[in-house]
């Protein structure tokens, strides 16, 4: 049950970017605000939906490579969204039962859905934090109480680093994030960008930047694959998610790149 606390955080005249992508995917946790700032993009951006699918996809498709050939029993997933299909515990738990997820985001909505519904398999475990990405302190400590640092981790990153957008501290989050965590863990990131559909993406950002409750940036590919410095970034390094070890998905290009790195 929500807390008083978290329902009066919780402002639904505010387009959010967890519930608007929430009602991209079909999902019925979002508000009219969320669902006008959707349609207002979709009318000159209608591929917003399959970037919305092919950027969920790619993160069944990491994590289970994770899980599977390498072997990550452990998930940071910051910037969680609202709970939908193959939510990340779901997709590493039917690879590994044992794999142990905590879940971050600081939408009170997504806190809420997350107790009822990011429900663990019995031999692993499942957590969730309200915090922003920006507290990487508080991140981190509370992480700990589920999580082994001293073994590795994959941290995932997923349509989160473009509300940062002051680009020193969006790279300070990143290394301050894979700093903590052993050799052998993983950073997977995904990122909007301007790549495939510059012009609407470019009006897409300056109105969402208008009326959202947290304004976002596009950053470009090489900038994206900077995150990754010092990593061991896997094939075919940073690419548009539809690109990503495709096993028989959608291939149309998408606006949203992305990549998968180990810290050796």
């Amino acid at each position: 049950m929500a807390t008083n606390d978290e329902i009066a955080k919780l402002d639904t005249t505010v387009a959010h970017s967890a519930r608007l992508w929430n009602y991209l995917l079909g999902g019925k946790d979002n508000f009219a605000a969320d669902r006008e700032a959707a349609e207002q993009v979709l009318a000159f951006m209608p591929e917003l939906v399959q970037s919305a699918r092919f950027n969920r996809q790619f993160l069944g498709r990491a994590v289970r490579h994770l899980a599977g050939e390498a072997k990550i029993r452990q998930f940071l997933d910051i910037g969680t969204g609202l709970p939908t299909a193959d939510n990340t515990h779901e997709v590493a738990q039917a690879v590994a039962p044992d794999s142990r997820i905590v879940y971050v985001d600081n939408d009170p909505m997504v806190l809420v859905h997350a107790r009822a519904l990011l429900t663990s398999r019995p031999e692993g475990a499942t957590d969730y934090i309200d915090a922003d990405i920006r507290d990487t302190g508080k991140i981190l400590a509370a992480a700990a109480e589920t999580l082994d640092f001293s073994q590795p981790v994959a941290i995932m990153l997923l349509g989160i680093v473009n509300f940062v957008v002051d680009d020193e501290e969006a790279a300070r989050i990143v290394r301050t994030l894979v700093d903590a965590v052993p050799s052998g863990s993983y950073l997977v990131i995904s990122h909007p960008t301007r790549e495939v559909n510059p012009e609407a993406v470019d009006r897409a950002v300056q109105m969402w930047n208008a009326g959202g409750a947290a304004p976002m940036a596009v950053r470009t590919p090489q900038e994206i694959e900077s995150y990754f410095a010092g990593l061991d970034l896997l094939d075919p390094g940073v690419v548009t998610v539809s690109h990503w070890r495709p096993d028989g998905n959608d291939e149309t290009p998408a606006s949203e790149y992305c990549g998968v790195a180990r810290k050796p």
